[in-house]
């Protein structure tokens, strides 16, 4: 009788015990990950607000000349979402665009940013998706346009286009610096919207942040090269970080619908020097000037925010 208490004892404990590397709330490696997945937007990419969807079950829609990509489930649900990727699949998506089959992501997944995170933040961010709730939902099959619908393109494009590879601090510059441009370019790939493309998709060179209007629905994306006529280059480092956590414009104006779900899901949630960091990087690249401002029309703040 005694033994077979103790059996059950241990049977219970087994059951309540955490499985081998889990990853507790307070645990410094989750934090760490929830920190990169605010940065990334994750949040907003995969989880559909408009129509009530669970966080990060995906089909939120991303509209592009190429016809709408609908984001995917990274719930750890083993059926509709990625439950049954190793770290290694995860490592190998956001660093090389690859699906744990070996197939091409399409760069609307914004890997091309995305590879420039260090292996540790990569890790972190893993851990914590591990345990987030999951969901099950299918995916939604992509809407696009004939001459996209080849996966096989896509590693034509790469060839074109994307580099692989960690982020790798310029000696030059500070330490702030450094880490305002591993922020800006990798984490919160700040250029995957503010950069002009090519008609194949790529980053238009000598475009960096320069702003945008491309899109089946001509969405304004700003300039925000330090560009006095056409950019932000009359802002101060510390109004730039401040909009970056508030949303509010120097002039009193207010972050977007698109920008202001950036804000509200990720950035605000950065650490105050890591925010000054970004703003001191934006603000020392090139100036870039290129309007994107509606032809024959007064631009509108807030779009122009968006």
């Amino acid at each position: 009788m005694l033994g077979v208490t103790v059996r059950r004892v241990l049977l219970a404990g087994l059951i309540l015990a955490p499985p081998a590397g889990a990853v507790a709330k307070d645990d410094a490696l989750f934090k760490q990950g929830e920190y990169v997945y605010r940065a990334a937007g994750c949040f907003g990419c995969h989880t559909d607000e408009k129509h009530g969807g669970k966080a990060l079950a995906g089909g939120h829609a991303l509209a592009t000349p190429f016809g709408t990509f609908y984001t995917p489930n990274i719930t750890p649900d083993p059926e509709t979402g990625i439950g049954r990727w190793s770290e290694q699949d995860f490592l190998r998506a956001l660093r090389d665009g690859l699906s744990p089959a070996g197939d091409h992501y399409y760069p609307s997944f914004p890997y091309p940013s995305y590879t420039k995170l260090t292996d540790e933040d990569l890790r972190a961010l893993w851990a914590y998706l591990k345990v987030q709730p999951p969901v099950k939902q299918a995916n939604r099959k992509h809407e696009l346009k004939w001459f996209a619908r080849a996966r096989s393109f896509v590693g034509s494009w790469k060839g074109l286009y994307f580099t692989p590879g960690a982020y790798r601090p310029d000696a030059t510059k500070s330490a702030a610096w450094n880490r305002g441009a591993y922020l800006a370019e990798a984490a919160a790939h700040c250029g995957e919207c503010h950069t002009p493309r090519t008609a194949l998709g790529g980053i238009k060179s000598g475009m960096h942040y320069a702003g945008t209007r491309e899109g089946p629905d001509a969405s304004v994306v700003p300039n925000i090269t330090p560009d006095k006529k056409t950019g932000i280059g009359r802002w101060r480092a510390s109004e730039l970080a401040e909009y970056l956590e508030t949303g509010m414009t120097p002039d009193g104006d207010s972050a977007g619908d698109l920008m202001a779900e950036v804000i509200d899901n990720g950035l605000k949630y950065l650490r105050k020097e890591d925010l000054a960091a970004i703003a001191e990087y934006v603000l020392s690249l090139p100036p870039v000037e290129h309007s994107v401002r509606k032809t024959g029309k007064k631009p509108v703040k807030k779009e122009e925010f968006e």
